[in-house]
């Protein structure tokens, strides 16, 4: 590797870490700002509908909803979060994330618990995310292997569609991953992004 390639690869790993911080960024202000002032108004209402009881009409009824659509919102807001940044990936690292992600999904995850770099551990997820999203509702249950070799992250997709690959390079490229295919049209698809 020469030089100039080594700077190169420095600054597109630089740039790639200070995006997905900008994106943990955004989730904690969707999480500390609106979702927690909507949190805040739902009790609220709450008491507001203990003080309505003693009157008649549909006062507590109307306060009930209202609480009932705030809590939905507050759903939502989370739900747009975890989709920018999950807390977890955050929190406890790629394996953790996506094993909390295969309590909703048909995936199976052997994660050996390393940290990775933020932008690697980012990228990562949401090209697994992707393959699954693709993937047909009923359908059959993919094998993550997550481990750290020689040169970084190793990522293995099993037992999915093999002509996900264009997504997952596409992805993976941006922090100088690779990303190859074994075996047919249900194969595996593995992942090397190289990181410290």
């Amino acid at each position: 590797m020469t030089l100039d390639t080594y700077d190169a690869t420095r600054s597109a790993r630089r740039s790639a870490d200070e995006q997905w911080s900008q994106r943990r960024d955004i989730e904690r202000q969707l999480h500390d700002g609106p979702a927690l002032r909507i949190a805040a108004l739902t009790l609220r209402l709450g008491l507001l509908a203990q003080k309505a009881r003693s009157d008649a009409g549909d006062l507590p009824r109307d306060i009930a909803e209202l609480q009932d659509q705030l809590h939905l919102i507050q759903q939502e807001l989370r739900a747009v979060a975890d989709r920018i940044y999950p807390p977890l990936l955050q929190e406890a690292g790629l394996g953790a994330a996506l094993r909390e992600l295969a309590g909703s999904a048909s995936m199976r995850v052997d994660a050996d618990g390393g940290r990775f770099d933020t932008a690697v551990e980012g990228v990562a997820y949401f090209a697994v995310l992707g393959v699954l999203a693709a993937l047909p509702p009923t359908t059959r249950t993919v094998d993550v292997v997550i481990r750290r070799d020689a040169e970084g992250l190793a990522l293995d997709l099993g037992n999915v569609d093999t002509c996900q690959i264009d997504a997952v390079r596409d992805r993976v490229q941006w922090v100088g991953g690779v990303a190859a295919v074994f075996g047919g049209l249900i194969g595996t698809i593995k992942v090397r992004i190289p990181c410290e």
